[in-house]
């Protein structure tokens, strides 16, 4: 895991959010971010703490399933996660 690596940002490829419980603080955020970011074909991740979501952005074309992502979310500290909607 990178610390604070952030990926550029796009408008292009799908977005999935994920509910996630368990933050704290913005650092529970940015972790959450770089775990997620490490899997190849994530763009982009955008977490609210206090909303409690998260924003995957992946590249297009990129076929990563929620499973995965939830994973990563998970493996970042004591978090779970969920598909909104």
């Amino acid at each position: 895991m990178k610390l604070f690596n952030r990926k550029k940002e796009t408008a292009t490829g799908q977005q999935v959010v994920l509910l996630v419980e368990g933050m704290h603080c913005t650092s529970c955020g940015l972790l959450i971010d770089d775990e997620l970011e490490d899997i190849p074909g994530v763009r982009a991740s955008t977490t609210d703490v206090n909303a409690g979501r998260t924003t995957v952005r992946l590249e297009e074309g990129a076929n990563v399933d929620t499973a995965t992502l939830v994973a990563a979310v998970e493996q970042a500290g004591e978090y779970t996660a969920r598909p909104a909607g």
